[in-house]
Parts: C-alpha cells; sequence; structure tokens
C-alpha cells in the first residue's frame, strides 16, 4: 500500500525538516517489506483568502487534486479518535490488509480542515488532545509511521 502525507504549509530548511526527513527515509526503507510503501509527500501553500472557510475550502480543493480516486483518507484532527501507537499501526496493517493500493494522511493548515473531508474520510484521528503547530506534527506523524512499521513487522524499536 501506497502512502502518501499531504500538508498545507511548508517546512522551511531546519531542524524539524531534517527530523521528519529522517523519520520519513526510516519508513521508506523499512515499509516494502512489510507492504508498505512511501508514496509521496505533498506540501501546499497556505490559502490566502480573506476568511477561514474559504480557505479551508480551497486547501480541501487541492488535497482532493493530491489524494487518488478510491484510495483510503486518513484525517489528523484534535477531535479525532485518540490511538496508542500498536492501534494506529493496525489501523495501517488493516488497510493494507484490505487490498487498498493508497492511503492519504492529511494535515490540515491554521484554520484546520473543510467540513467536506469529514465525509469523505476513512478514519479521523488525533496526536493527542493538544493543538500542534504543522512542523512538529509532520515530525510526529512520520515517526509514527516508522513505529508502525516496527510494530507490524516485529523489530524492537517499538517497546511498551
Amino acid at each position: 500500500m501506497r502512502i502518501g502525507l499531504f500538508a498545507v504549509g511548508r517546512l522551511k530548511t531546519g531542524p524539524e525538516k531534517d527530523l521528519a526527513a529522517r523519520y520519513l527515509d526510516r519508513f521508506a526503507k523499512a515499509g516494502p517489506a512489510i507492504g508498505l510503501e512511501l508514496a509521496r509527500m505533498t506540501e501546499v501553500a497556505e490559502s490566502r483568502a480573506s476568511n477561514g472557510e474559504t480557505r479551508k475550502r480551497e486547501e480541501a480543493v487541492l488535497l482532493q487534486k493530491a489524494h487518488p480516486d478510491g484510495g483510503v483518507l486518513i484525517l489528523l484532527d484534535e477531535r479525532g479518535k485518540a490511538l496508542d501507537s500498536e492501534a494506529f499501526a493496525t489501523l495501517l496493517g488493516t488497510f493494507r490488509d484490505q487490498g487498498k493500493r493508497d492511503l492519504t494522511i492529511a494535515i490540515g493548515g491554521a484554520d484546520g480542515l473543510d467540513p467536506s473531508l469529514y465525509d469523505k474520510a476513512d478514519a479521523t484521528i488525533c496526536l493527542g488532545k493538544m493543538t500542534w503547530p504543522h512542523q512538529l506534527v509532520r515530525i510526529l506523524i512520520a515517526e509514527q509511521l516508522y513505529r508502525a512499521v516496527t510494530i507490524l513487522s516485529g523489530h524492537p524499536y517499538h517497546r511498551v
């Protein structure tokens, strides 16, 4: 299953970008052995619209263009379901085992995600109840993707 990340906002060169790249590289190297591959990282600029609702709507259009038809869509939202690392790994493994070819994990912009996306999403999850800047969310989800691979493959990286 090909996994893509979609993010509103671009990471500038620096430690956040380096750390996210490190975990995505680990995921890209370890994932194919268990049927998970890093397909793409799509970054789009935040909308310049004058109000939040319009910004979210414009950003949702860009997400829908980047998301493969028939693919699984996971939204990251602070109001989503909280999963531990093993449950997240199980979620990815389940979609993979169902024969899903593509999965996109979406990170919204400062205004969040457009309401229309929630009806299309296969899952909405949170990385805790706190609000995180998109730079840190990228690092967190990149690490969790790598951790999911290690959990699914029985690698000792994940210790409870």
